[in-house]
């Protein structure tokens, strides 16, 4: 995965330690911990532990959005291989006041297509929960496919793909 990345209107770079407040700040929003779940982060050394479990796990890889103009982190782009799905993992989320602008759709967009032009991954996978709407609908317009639905650890998710196209 690249490490940045640069698209008219948005900056996309790798998470920090510097990171702090914003990570404290947007995983305790109501739709990440309605659509993504609590993390449990109360404090400032809460989100420094969890930035440094993200940085140190090769599996996972966590890009800031920032606005060009200002630098301003106003969400994230993640790319996962978690244990329990065949292909990597897409993702996003945003400060409340950045959302239906256009910002997750850009950002995402700019990602999947050096992910899936850099010839190692063929096929992309998107998890959601089925009451995540404004999610399935982005996953759409990137042009995901819903493919199955699955159970991890209780929690009924709905998975999406993208395939490069040969």
């Amino acid at each position: 995965m690249n490490t940045n990345y640069k698209t008219e209107r948005l900056v996309l770079r790798e998470l920090t330690a510097a990171d702090n407040q914003f990570i404290f700040e947007l995983v305790n929003t109501a739709g990440w911990i309605k659509f993504i779940g609590d993390r449990n982060i109360k404090t400032n050394e809460d989100a420094d532990n969890y930035i440094q479990k993200i940085i140190s796990n090769p599996n996972i890889g966590y890009r800031v959005v920032t606005l060009a103009d200002s630098l301003t982190a106003i969400g994230l782009v993640t790319f996962i291989k978690r244990n329990y799905l065949d292909y990597h993992d897409i993702g996003f989320a945003f400060l409340p006041y950045y959302n239906k602008q256009g910002y997750a759709f850009e950002a995402t967009k700019e990602v999947l297509n050096e992910l899936l032009n850099s010839g190692e991954h063929s096929t992309i996978l998107a998890s959601t929960i089925p009451e995540n709407t404004s999610s399935i609908q982005l996953l759409k317009k990137l042009g995901f496919s819903f493919t199955k639905k699955i159970t991890h650890e209780g929690l009924a998710l709905e998975l999406y793909a993208i395939t490069k196209n040969k």
